[in-house]
């Protein structure tokens, strides 16, 4: 695995995390809800291909 991909989700989470306590302290869990829910969308975009990769090699690996 690529080390830039993990530095990649780890800023992200990071941000995320970040916004999403800086967002329910000022009173707005709405909005903090929203930015975690687009952060993990952004983290699966990231990881898609690898995810896709992860599933063809299973296939192969069974045989289906």
């Amino acid at each position: 695995m690529d080390v830039s991909l993990i530095i990649k989700v780890a800023g992200v989470g990071l941000l995320i995390a970040a916004c999403t306590q800086i967002l329910s302290r000022a009173g707005r869990e709405e909005m903090s809800m929203l930015v975690s829910l687009t952060g993990t969308v952004i983290v699966l975009i990231l990881l898609a291909e690898k995810i896709g990769v992860l599933f063809q090699t299973i296939r192969n690996l069974f045989g289906v």
